[in-house]
């Protein structure tokens, strides 16, 4: 199961680079999504994906499962979730006052 969580944090990553190497700023935030949704099954990977009791420490039980990853990923899902609704009015309040999303016009190109 690990094996097939790693394949799918791996194809969110590549997608997520393809996208942030984009001209387009709405590409430029879905890529940083999809970047931190991969990081979130990366960490959720890391912490071996076994199946167990609930992490409350009880008489008898010795299996359980670690409660560090979900903690980690519900941190992270806070970070990403701040950082895509930056992105995110930063792109809206750029395409409002530059009247475009395409990064080679927004540099202005002084070659043509």
């Amino acid at each position: 199961m690990e094996i097939i969580i790693s394949i799918l944090a791996g194809f969110l990553f590549t997608v997520g680079v393809y996208n942030i190497l984009q001209k387009q700023l709405l590409r430029i935030a879905i890529g940083t999504g999809l970047i931190s949704h991969g990081a979130h099954l990366f960490i959720l990977t890391m912490g071996k994906l076994k199946n167990g009791q609930p992490p409350i420490i009880q008489e008898g039980i010795t299996e359980y499962t670690d409660p560090l990853p979900q903690a980690l990923i519900l941190t992270s899902i806070v970070i990403s979730f701040g950082v895509t609704s930056v992105i995110l009015v930063l792109a809206y309040r750029t395409i409002n006052e530059n009247k475009t999303d395409n990064i080679e016009e927004l540099r202005g190109n002084d070659n043509d």
